[in-house]
């Protein structure tokens, strides 16, 4: 694609009630519609593509397609992401990889977006729409630091609040509307028949995102986005950079996994709750074990004083009651983080 055909570059993503939502902003463009959209919805890995395909397809007149690397953009085109994988944008092209996952998800709507931001800074047309948890906040603030413009779906109005909330929280958005508004606006920003003005995105931005692109990075490239934290990556153990870009920190390990500071959070407390699960198996096994030594048992030849092992029994008993005691408050203080929340 020749690059100064390139009017817009629009970002679409969404999660949990993001069908209806996608469905809503793409109804009212026209066929001709003088702009590229690159959609990314969180799918399972083992989802079909050509069912997403014809569920969006069904709502617009604009060819949509699922995504492939390589693929040269065109203007009136739909590119969904693939399950399973990353959609990125780079010059020109399109890049799908199998990279790592950013807050648990791939394909992530933050890799999108900052992809887009890289490369097309104030040409970026980001749009945040129904969706549950963290994805989509720094890539939206990558896109207003770059010159693009940020739209999110009206909190009240979506099914699933988190993902709109998130980004209102930390980014100043240009416009905040109904699913259903939001295409309107895409046909009025591209009848203003101005052109994009070329702000260079920040040099964070573009390594991020070119980090993503190699699916490989190095020590010293992370730390240059951030501050070496003593936390580890929860999916590869791997040491974790603490990146201050956006309003709330953001944990990189050098692998490629991101994380939002609450999600961190999350997969600590649920490591915590799984080692002790564990160490709950290990001892009622050892208990077990234990009470079979103490049994008549005519043919063993390793006998333990039954009252020695019926006092480590006790003590195996009481301590693996403490544990549990230790599981149901850490389930209640989790409860109850999420119905402040709510």
């Amino acid at each position: 694609m020749i690059e100064n055909e390139i009017k817009k570059i629009i970002t679409i993503g969404a999660s949990a009630g993001g069908f209806g939502a996608v469905s809503k902003v793409l109804t009212h463009l026209p066929e001709n519609f003088p702009a590229a959209i690159f959609i990314v919805i969180h799918i399972g890995k083992d989802a079909s593509n050509q069912i997403i395909l014809n569920t969006i397809q069904k709502s617009t007149r604009l060819k949509c397609e699922i995504a492939f690397d390589g693929c040269e953009i065109e203007n009136s085109v739909v590119y969904i992401a693939p399950a399973d994988h990353h959609l990125m944008v780079d010059k020109g092209t399109i890049l799908v990889k199998n990279g790592a996952t950013e807050n648990n998800w791939r394909p992530s709507i933050d890799v999108l977006f900052r992809s887009a931001a890289a490369n097309y800074d104030s040409c970026v047309i980001g749009i945040v729409l129904s969706g549950l948890l963290y994805d989509g906040t720094s890539g939206m603030n990558a896109i207003k630091r770059s010159g693009g413009v940020c739209i999110v779906q009206d909190p009240n109005e979506a099914q699933f609040a988190d993902m709109p909330q998130n980004v209102l929280s930390n980014v100043s958005v240009d416009h905040q509307v109904s699913a259903e508004e939001i295409g309107y606006i895409l046909i009025d920003l591209l009848a203003e028949k101005k052109p994009c003005i070329p702000k260079e995105s920040p040099k964070d931005v573009k390594l991020e995102a070119e980090i993503t692109k190699r699916m490989s990075s190095n020590v010293d490239e992370v730390e240059q986005l951030g501050v070496k934290t003593n936390f580890t990556c929860p999916d590869c153990g791997g040491m974790l950079t603490k990146i201050n870009t956006d309003k709330e920190p953001r944990y990189k390990c050098f692998t490629g996994h991101v994380y939002s500071e609450a999600l961190l959070g999350k997969l600590q407390d649920k490591n915590i709750e799984n080692s002790i699960w564990v160490a709950i198996r290990m001892m009622e096994e050892r208990k077990n074990l234990l009470n079979s030594l103490s049994e008549n048992n005519p043919n063993s030849t390793q006998k333990i004083p039954s009252n020695n092992n019926s006092d480590r029994v006790n003590f195996l008993s009481e301590h693996i009651e403490r544990l549990k005691t230790l599981l149901t408050d850490i389930g209640s203080v989790n409860s109850n983080k999420q119905a402040n929340k709510d």
